[in-house]
This record gives C-alpha cells, structure tokens and sequence, in this order.
C-alpha cells in the first residue's frame, strides 16, 4: 500500500512514516540522522558523531542495527521477522523458510502463530515488539493469585496427586481452556520458592517426599570427586583394551548378598571372558577388596596383569595403592553406565543362578567359590567359537 495509507493504518503522521521510510530515528527530543547528523528539533543544533576515538566531526554513518538493543542468538532479529514476512506474503513455505534463515520449521510457525495480527497479517516489527514484551522479568507468578486453576491444585495436592499427575490430568480434564494449564515445575516452585509463594506451606505435607525444602540436582559438571585419588575414566583406556585385541585386562565389580551385609568381588578377562571370584569373607570396605584383589592378581603371570575396569562403587577409593602393589592401572566407568563393563555384567546374572539375590554370601568360603568359578570356566561360550574360558586362557599360558 502507499505511504499514507500505511501511516494512516498504523495511526501515525504521514511525515513520520516519510522520516521512517529514511532511517530517521527519534531519540531524547533528537533526530539521528542514518548518516551521523544528530538533530535537535526543539533547538535547531545540527552535530555530528565523531569517529570512535577522535574529537572532529567526520561523517560518520549510523547502522540501523547499530540502534537496537543486542539479543541472545536464539531469539529471532528484526532482520529475520523481515525477511519471514516478505517470503511468508509471497508464498513460501515454513520449510523453505526456516532453511533459508538456518532455523528449524517449528520456530517459523511458532512465530507466525503467536505475533500475526488478525486484521493486519505479520508485521515485523509488530511481531519484534510483542516477543520483546513477553521476554520482560520478572512475571507474576501463575498460582500466585485466587484463580480455578490455583484452586484444582490446592485440592489435589490435598488428596496426594503429584505435580505431574495434576498438569497432565488439567490437559486431559480441560482441552479447550488454556487458562488451565501449568508445568510441574511451576507447582514446584510454588510450594517451595517463597518469593513465587501462591501454595500455603502446610500443602507441602500433602507431596511424597514430606520435604520442606527442595533438594538440589547436579548436572554431570558439577559432580563432585568420587575419591580423594584422581580417577582415570574409561573414555582414557587405550583402543587395543577396548577392541579385546589384547589379553590381560579385566573388568570388575561386586554381588552383594542380603541388605548388602556380605559381598562377593567378581573378576572377567575381557579377552577370554575366564572367571576368578574373590572371597571377602568378613566386609567389603575399601581396603578389605583390595586386599582380596591384590591377592588374587598375585596369582597371575605379569602378561595377563594388564588392566582392571571399575565403576565408581565406594569399594575402589583405594584404588590408587593396588596400582602400586599390582601395576596394574584403574579405569573406572561412568556413572549409572553398566555397558561399559558388558563382560562383568553378564557374568555377575549368571552368578546368580549360584548366588541368589537375598542370601547370605558369607556362608561360602573359598572352595565354594573356587568350584562355582570352575563350573563357569567350563562352559563353552557362543562368543569363544564354543570354546571354553579355561581353554582360551590355557592356550594364552602355553603359547607365551
């Protein structure tokens, strides 16, 4: 449309539409002038920007971008609503649009359903105006104040629903009102951050956890360390233990018998998948498994005393001083990740079949765990050719 039409659909005077259209920008009874002329319109004074650094009054020309306040990347520019209106009104796709500015489908449609105006279409800067205002802190919290939703949360609370089973019950129970809507989080915080109060305090009694206050959650990089020695992590272990290429590392671990009273410390060549099982006949503390480990290595020749995998189980805080006495470094896993001890986890299921969950492990001694090993050793394994680990590892102890 032309000018004084856009003017007069926008509700602005026609010269300003002219001193938009020019890159004139109003600022503290000023106009600023795209190429550096500062005009005062209530005193008439004509300056100029000087360049960054000198005192003349070069020419100095202000970008329009220069004049907009810097935002986070993920938010969208007014360059970029620009652009979304001008392939939007010629019929392009959200797809082709959001490849042409490097963003994903779902941010161009989210855009153009959240900031078109009924009447007008997308406006850029329309659209920039709106998103900026809803980017504004801090908000009024959601349950502060006497509403249906604040009320169905209080009553479910009150009967022991959780914060999740509420905000999915909500969608479910109310599909056409938006109103009533709330993530868990925010139910959360409202029973717990006092500055978001909205909840009574006595509701909290009503959450399964009983806590008054809110328990912290560490992200990975925030772990603290595990032991007082440093640990060497499995993503440091040399590729030729990885690929199984050489013998003589070994994956590790312990099966606790009832209410982890008792523990049996389960070994498995990585290469041969042979079996020892150490005897800790009295605890598991740290230094008592690695009394039982040291002494068990011991029976080995040097060759086949390469390695041993860990995970982070307390029993290893010694780690560093059975490195010393065997030579043989520590990697450990990561947390909560038993498949990069593949080998040991499986033997440990098969272990059970000897050593069910809730027993007493204490009752056996060193032979039983000496013949349970044997039997292990014996059997042939689709993985070995149908081979033996007591064979594989003979033909390792005859041929070196």
């Amino acid at each position: 449309m032309g000018r004084r039409k856009a003017a007069a659909a926008v509700g602005i005077h026609l010269r300003t539409a002219e001193e938009w259209d020019q890159g004139i920008r109003k600022s503290g009874g000023r106009r600023i002038y795209p190429d550096g002329r500062i005009v005062g319109y209530k005193r008439g004074v004509t300056t100029m920007d000087p360049p960054a650094g000198t005192t003349g009054t070069t020419l100095v020309p202000v970008p329009v971008s220069a004049l907009e306040k810097p935002i986070d990347p993920r938010f969208l520019t007014v360059q970029e609503r620009e652009l979304i209106r001008d392939l939007h009104a010629a019929g392009t796709s959200i797809r082709a649009i959001a490849h042409t500015l490097g963003r994903s489908p779902s941010t161009i449609s989210r855009e153009l359903d959240r900031n078109t105006d009924p009447r007008m279409g997308y406006l850029p800067h329309g659209a920039h105006r709106k998103a900026a205002a809803r980017r504004t802190r801090p908000k009024t919290a959601k349950l502060a104040g006497d509403s249906d939703l604040r009320d169905y949360v209080k009553d479910k609370l009150l009967i022991r629903w959780s914060p999740e089973q509420i905000s999915h019950t909500l969608v479910e129970k109310f599909p056409d009102n938006p109103e009533m809507r709330v993530s868990p989080e925010t139910i959360y915080q409202a029973l717990y951050v006092q500055a978001r109060g909205g909840l009574k305090r006595e509701i909290q009694a009503a959450l399964r956890t009983g806590r008054t206050r809110r328990k912290p959650h560490r992200t990975g990089e925030q772990r603290t360390p595990r032991f007082v020695d440093p640990m060497v992590m499995i993503s440091e272990r040399p590729p030729e233990i990885e690929d199984r290429a050489v013998p003589g590392h070994w994956e590790g671990d312990l099966i606790t018998g009832a209410y982890n009273q008792s523990a049996i410390a389960t070994l498995v060549e990585r290469t041969t998948r042979y079996v020892m099982l150490v005897h800790l006949p009295n605890d598991h503390t740290a230094e008592t498994v690695r009394d039982g480990l040291v002494t068990t290595m011991a029976t080995l020749p040097a060759h086949l005393r390469g390695s041993l995998t860990w995970d982070q189980g307390a029993e290893m805080a010694t780690h560093r001083s059975f490195t010393l006495a065997t030579d043989m470094p520590v990697y450990f896993c990561d947390p909560a990740s038993p498949w990069q001890r593949g080998s040991n986890e499986n033997t440990n299921g098969l272990l059970r079949q000897y050593f069910p969950k809730g027993t007493d492990l204490s009752a056996y001694g060193p032979e039983d765990l000496e013949h349970v090993a044997q039997e292990l050793n014996g059997r042939p394994r689709k993985t070995l050719g149908w081979n033996t680990p007591a064979e594989r590892l003979r033909d390792l102890l005859l041929t070196t």
